[in-house]
């Protein structure tokens, strides 16, 4: 396994919420990703870790094959991918959004 996959696979695992994105959380660099961290806001996210894949072009080829989903931004939840901004927005329409995130500790 290269080491772009073993930082990506310990930063999923080591914190409840992880965001791979382009910009960050202050500054997203794309509508989608600016999108993504406005609905996890909305569902009342306090732990979140976010990873600008503008910043490394290793991981931002590594983190859609480590999902095998081509686009960014990706969302995992306790080590688990759970979606890009169309599906973080479906769940958070239905309230699983935040339940999976209140469940994760990662909201209130």
């Amino acid at each position: 396994m290269s080491d772009v996959q073993t930082f990506i696979r310990e930063t999923v695992t080591a914190n409840p919420v992880v965001l791979f994105m382009k910009g960050t959380a202050q500054f997203p660099q794309c509508g989608f990703s600016g999108r993504a961290i406005q609905v996890l806001k909305d569902a009342g996210v306090t732990k979140l870790v976010t990873v600008n894949v503008l910043e490394d072009e290793e991981v931002r080829q590594g983190i859609k094959d480590f999902s095998q989903w081509p686009t960014v931004p990706q969302l995992y939840v306790k080590g688990e991918f759970i979606g890009g901004a169309d599906i973080m927005t479906e769940m958070s329409q239905s309230g699983e959004l935040k339940t999976l995130l209140t469940e994760a500790g990662a909201a209130d």
